[in-house]
C-alpha cells in the first residue's frame, strides 16, 4: 500500500468481498458503495441499506495529526495492547504557530513542543506507528503523496481527511476514538451513508479552478445539506481535473457535512501516482478498474449537475463557508452587507490549495503584476503543504518570485488555517477583511479576532485580490494601474500539474518505527501541564437523568470552534483537564447575548462557563446544555465531546449533530438519538 512500511494492496480481498455483496444486492454499485461494502468486515451476513444500516467495517489505514494523535495515543496506551493491527501514523503539522516565518517558526515549535513531540515519537515507536516530524507538512498532503491509494478505505483523526477522494479512495475524518477501536483491531462502526452524485460537464478555462467546484457545491447543499451521505463526482468533465484538483474538491466537502468524498480512478491519478514514485500502485488499480469506478446504472439519492464551462470563479464568505458569492456579485455584496473592502491579508496554501499546480498558477499570476512594477497591497503568506512541495517551489524558482512580491513563506504546517497565527497587523475587535484559499472560515478561526471577515476562494483569487487589495476587484473584468500609470488587465492563470523535473523529496522527516518497541519507554510527568494519563469517566446507571441544571442555552451556531477553541488551546490536547477550561467559551449564551458569561443558578453570580461547570460538578449538580442544529459542525475535536462529560455534563440537548461530533459523542455514554450507549466492558473504554 505504500513505499515507506510495505503492506500489501488489499484489492483481491476487497475484489472477494465485493462479489459477495454483489450477488446478495443485485443492482449496479456506485463508487462509493463498492469501496465501501468492499471493507465490510462480515459481508455474508451485514445489512447493507443506505441511510439505515450500521456498517462494520475495516479499514486499511488510520492516520492522525498530532493534536488529536495526543489523545487517541492515551486511550491506546490505556487498552494495554503491545502494537497497533493496521498501519498508522502521526503527523506533526498542528502545533506550529505561523509569526515570522518557515524556518524560525518550526524551530521555535521544536522547543515549545519538545515534551508533545517527544511523547508521540516515542509512543510511535512502541506501539508500531509511523511519526512524521515537525516540517514534514501538512497530514493530508501526506497521505496524498505517500499512502493514498485508488480504493482505500482509510479513516484520519481531521475533519479534512476526505482530501484522499483526489487519489480515488474513501479517507474520512473521525475522533480519536474510532482511530483507536481500528489500531485495536476492532471493527469500525459507520451508519450506511446516502450517496449524493455530483455531475461534472465541460472543461474548465480561464479564472476558473476545482477550487469553484466545490465553492459551488457548498451554495448549492449548505454546511450540513452532505450530512449523512457520500458526495461521488462523476461525468465527463471529471478527467479535466487535476489528481491534486480532486484533492481540493473532496478536502472542502467537510464544510457540507459529507461522510466523505470520491472521484473515479482515472488517468490523471494514474499520472500522480508515477510522479509520487507508485508506479506499481497505478499498475494494480489498472488492473482493478471496475473496482475504482462506478456501474453505468448505479443510482444516486441526488443529483447534482455543474457545467465546467461555465463555472463562475466564487468567493465564499464571511464568516461561514456556504455563503457563496461568484465573483462577479461579490463587490455588490459587500456594499450591502457592509463588509470591509480592503484585503488585509491573503493568504494561500494550507491542506486544501498546496499543490504544485497551485503555486504555480499563483506565480503566473504574481509574474504579470511584477513586469508593472506592482507587489502585493496586502500581507501575502504562502503555506507549502509538504516538505516536497516546499522543496520544490524551491528547487523550480517559485519560492524566489513570492519573495519579490512580498510574500512570506510560511512552514509546512497547517498555521493560520487552524488559528495556528500570531497576528499582528491588526488589534483584537479591528474589523477587517482577509481572503484565503483555505477551507473554514468560521468566526475567529483564523486569527481569533470575531471582527474578521474571512473568504475563502481558490488561490488564483486570492492573489489577484492581493494584488489590488481591494474585496470589489474582479480579475475577469476589472484592470490594473501599473507602476507606470498605465492600465492592464490580468491575464488568467497557467499553471503545471506536475513538475517537469519531477519532484524534490526535501529533508527526510519520516521515522519508521522499529520491528520491536517493546523496549521503548514513554513517558508522562505526572506534573505536566500538557500531558495527563486517562482516568475513566464514572459508569451511567442505566437509569433516565432528572433534575438537571441548564449550564448554558447557546444561541445560534456551535462549532467545535465554539465548544473547544483552536489556537493557543491547541498545546492542551494531550491535557484533559486542562484543556477543559476552554469549554463553551465562544458559545453565544442566549440569556444576554454575550460569549462566555453565564449565571450560576445555585449561587447567582456570573462568571465563565468553565468556571460555573467546575462549580456545579463539585456541588454534585448534574447539568446539560442546549444549542441548535448542526451542534459540533466542523474540526474532528473529540476534546469538544470529551470536556462536557470531563466538567459533569450529562447531556447536550440540541436538533441536530454534526456527524463526527454525534459518533464521539456516543463513546462517551451520552444518550444518543440512537439509544444510550453504554461501551464500559469495551477493551477501549476502560478509558
Amino acid at each position: 500500500m505504500s513505499n515507506l512500511d510495505k503492506q500489501p494492496l488489499p484489492y483481491e480481498k476487497l475484489q472477494s468481498n465485493l462479489k459477495i455483496i454483489r450477488s446478495r444486492l443485485n443492482r449496479p454499485l456506485t463508487l462509493s458503495e463498492k469501496i465501501l461494502y468492499s471493507h465490510i468486515d462480515d459481508p455474508k451476513n451485514q445489512d447493507v441499506v443506505r441511510g439505515e444500516s450500521y456498517l462494520k467495517l475495516r479499514p486499511d489505514r488510520v492516520a492522525m495529526q498530532d493534536a488529536t494523535a495526543q489523545m487517541a495515543m492515551l486511550q491506546f496506551i490505556s487498552s494495554g495492547l503491545p502494537k497497533v493491527a493496521v498501519p498508522s501514523t502521526i503527523h506533526c503539522d498542528h502545533l506550529i504557530e505561523a509569526q515570522k516565518g518557515g524556518d524560525q517558526d518550526l524551530n521555535r515549535a521544536k522547543d515549545v513542543n519538545k515534551e508533545v513531540y517527544n511523547f508521540l515519537s516515542t509512543a510511535g515507536a512502541k506501539y508500531g506507528v509511523g511519526f512524521w516530524k515537525p516540517g514534514s507538512g501538512i497530514i493530508h498532503q501526506i497521505i496524498l503523496e505517500n499512502y493514498g491509494f485508488p480504493g482505500v478505505l482509510l479513516i484520519g483523526t481531521d475533519s479534512h481527511t476526505p482530501n484522499g477522494g483526489g487519489l480515488g479512495g474513501l479517507c474520512i475524518g473521525v475522533g480519536g476514538a474510532d482511530a483507536v477501536d481500528v489500531m485495536a483491531d476492532l471493527p469500525w462502526e459507520l451508519k450506511c451513508p446516502k450517496v449524493i452524485g455530483v455531475k461534472l460537464t465541460g472543461q474548465m478555462s480561464g479564472w476558473t479552478s476545482p477550487k469553484d467546484v466545490i465553492l459551488k457545491v457548498a451554495g448549492i447543499l449548505t454546511v450540513k445539506g452532505g450530512t449523512g451521505a457520500i458526495i461521488e463526482y462523476f461525468g465527463p468533465g471529471v478527467d479535466a481535473i487535476s489528481c491534486t484538483g480532486m484533492g481540493t474538491i473532496c478536502n472542502m466537502g467537510a464544510e457540507i457535512g459529507a461522510t466523505t468524498s470520491v472521484f473515479p480512478y482515472n488517468m490523471r491519478m494514474e499520472q500522480y501516482l508515477n510522479a509520487t514514485s507508485r508506479k506499481a500502485i497505478a499498475e494494480a488499480a489498472n488492473k482493478n478498474k471496475e473496482l475504482l469506478q462506478p456501474d453505468p446504472e448505479c443510482k444516486y439519492d441526488e443529483v447534482i449537475e455543474i457545467d465546467l464551462s461555465t463555472l463562475e470563479p466564487h468567493v465564499n464568505g464571511p464568516f461561514t463557508p456556504d455563503l457563496a458569492h461568484p465573483i462577479s456579485k461579490l463587490k455588490e455584496a459587500a456594499k450591502k452587507n457592509s463588509w470591509p473592502t480592503e484585503v488585509k491579508v491573503g493568504l494561500i496554501g494550507s491542506c486544501t490549495n498546496s499543490s504544485y499546480e497551485d503555486m504555480t498558477r499563483s506565480v503566473s499570476i504574481i509574474k504579470q503584476a511584477l513586469a508593472h512594477g506592482l507587489k502585493s497591497k496586502s500581507i501575502f503568506t504562502v503555506t507549502p503543504g509538504s516538505e516536497q512541495i516546499r522543496a520544490t517551489i524551491e528547487r523550480d524558482g517559485l519560492n524566489k518570485i513570492f519573495n519579490e512580491f512580498g510574500a512570506v513563506v510560511l512552514a509546512n504546517a497547517c498555521g493560520p488555517c487552524i488559528g495556528q497565527w500570531d497576528r499582528q497587523d491588526i488589534k483584537k475587535g479591528d474589523k477587517n477583511t482577509i481572503v484565503s484559499s483555505y477551507n473554514r472560515n468560521f468566526t475567529g478561526r483564523n486569527d481569533a479576532n470575531p471582527q474578521t471577515h474571512a473568504f475563502v476562494t481558490s488561490p488564483d483569487l486570492v492573489t489577484a485580490l492581493a494584488i489590488s487589495g481591494d474585496l470589489g476587484f474582479n480579475p475577469l473584468t476589472d484592470e490594473l494601474t501599473g507602476k507606470d500609470g498605465k492600465k492592464f488587465k490580468l491575464q488568467p492563470p497557467v499553471g503545471q500539474d506536475l513538475p517537469k523535473a519531477g519532484f524534490d523529496p526535501g529533508e527526510d522527516t519520516f521515522q519508521k518505527p522499529p520491528e520491536d518497541g517493546s523496549n521503548v519507554k514513554v513517558d508522562v510527568d505526572p506534573k505536566s501541564s500538557r500531558l495527563q494519563l486517562l482516568e475513566p469517566f464514572d459508569k451511567w446507571d442505566g437509569k433516565d437523568l432528572e433534575d438537571m441544571q441548564v449550564l448554558i442555552k447557546i444561541k445560534g451556531k456551535c462549532t467545535t470552534d465554539h465548544i473547544s477553541a483552536a489556537g493557543p488551546w491547541l498545546k492542551y490536547r494531550g491535557h484533559l483537564d486542562n484543556i477543559s477550561n476552554n469549554m463553551f467559551i465562544g458559545a453565544i449564551n442566549s440569556e444576554n447575548d454575550t460569549a462566555n458569561k453565564i449565571q450560576n443558578k445555585i449561587t447567582k453570580e456570573w462568571g465563565s462557563v468553565p468556571d460555573t461547570a467546575r462549580a456545579y460538578k463539585k456541588a454534585g449538580i448534574k447539568w446539560v446544555a442546549v444549542g441548535d442544529e448542526n451542534y459540533g459542525e466542523g474540526s474532528s475535536r473529540e476534546h469538544a465531546a470529551l470536556e462536557p462529560r470531563h466538567l459533569g455534563g450529562r447531556a447536550i440537548i440540541v436538533k441536530s449533530f454534526a456527524r463526527i461530533h454525534a459518533k464521539i459523542s456516543k463513546r462517551l455514554d451520552f444518550p444518543t438519538p440512537e439509544g444510550p450507549i453504554n461501551a464500559t466492558n469495551s477493551p477501549r473504554l476502560k478509558t
